[in-house]
């Protein structure tokens, strides 16, 4: 009776475990795990993780990816939103939209994308005081 409980317990405990989409595979529509994701085929929709993101050379994603961090040897087009850091290696292709706390592109990487980086709460607030300055008036010229 007790071995049963741990034995369910330990497969609760994995269930976090890195998924892997394999090459040659497909997936249309929405993708949510706890775990880390690897991606070697295609996903065309949403993914949703709380774990790392990785995107083999062959992997491709297009439609939207919300994490912590993620790293791309391979393509992705629409919108991406880390917390944390994207990491691009030179094979990878990003296009869109892209918000992440950091950012790493190695040379020979293609990113063609808006981006917004995230800081720290006090970082950001100094970025969007230093923005917005003052409009300074010119006088009129006297007549």
């Amino acid at each position: 009776m007790f071995s049963e409980n741990k034995k369910g317990k330990q497969m609760a405990e994995n269930t976090s475990g890195q998924n892997i989409i394999a090459q040659g595979t497909k997936v249309v529509g929405d993708v949510s795990s706890e775990g880390d994701l690897r991606i070697d085929g295609i996903i065309e929709g949403n993914v949703n993780t709380s774990g790392k993101v990785a995107v083999g050379k062959t992997g491709f994603i297009n439609g939207t990816l919300n994490g912590t961090d993620a790293h791309f040897e391979g393509k992705f087009s629409g919108k991406l939103t880390l917390s944390g850091t994207l990491n691009l290696k030179s094979s990878a292709h990003i296009e869109g939209e892209v918000v992440a706390g950091k950012l790493s592109v190695e040379p020979g990487a293609t990113f063609n994308v808006t981006c917004v980086m995230k800081g720290d709460a006090k970082n950001a607030k100094y970025a969007e005081q230093s923005t917005k300055q003052p409009k300074q008036e010119t006088p009129a010229a006297n007549q």
